[in-house]
């Protein structure tokens, strides 16, 4: 899977996402321009000791993003969908972008896509979820899809005292 974030602005969103795709073997793709720069110790921070090994890809712009990767499957994350996230069947190197946590991604870009923008379903009144949060939402649920292919089962928890240190 892949994860796309069109003009991010916020470097603790970008380093939680970043965190998250390392966890799950997720490249992150990331279209500037950005709010922040990319060696801020904020995204450090956010990404912990993970940044370094996050499979990351940069692009100037939406249509570098575009031109990179030929007859992409990308699904567009909107509050605007009328497809909920879970409706969907992610393919194994599909894209999911997510856009600037102020704006969202473009409405020129939406209109092209309507049958692969999605959304998270929420009450009425509420502008959106933290983009962090949703990009998490939406990679699970694709790579519940494929049957976490890939990513491992501690089972561990069974095991624990109410402590949590394992002794008996």
């Amino acid at each position: 899977m892949k994860i796309v974030l069109h003009e991010p602005g916020i470097a603790l969103n970008t380093g939680n996402i970043g965190r998250t795709c390392v966890a799950t073997g997720t490249e992150l793709h990331l279209i500037r321009p950005y709010g922040f720069r990319i060696n801020e110790k904020e995204i450090r921070r956010a990404g912990m000791d993970y940044w370094h090994d996050v499979k990351l890809f940069e692009y100037v712009d939406y249509g570098d993003f575009l031109e990179k990767n030929p007859g992409a499957k990308i699904y567009y994350a909107t509050t605007k969908a009328r497809h909920i996230y879970t409706e969907v069947s992610y393919e194994k190197d599909s894209f999911i972008m997510l856009g600037n946590e102020s704006r969202g991604i473009p409405e020129e870009i939406l209109i092209e896509h309507p049958d692969t923008c999605i959304r998270i379903p929420m009450l009425e009144g509420t502008r959106s979820l933290n983009l962090a949060n949703s990009a998490a939402i939406i990679l699970y649920e694709a790579l519940r899809q494929q049957g976490f292919y890939g990513l491992r089962e501690t089972g561990e928890l069974h095991r624990l005292n109410w402590d949590g240190t394992g002794r008996s």
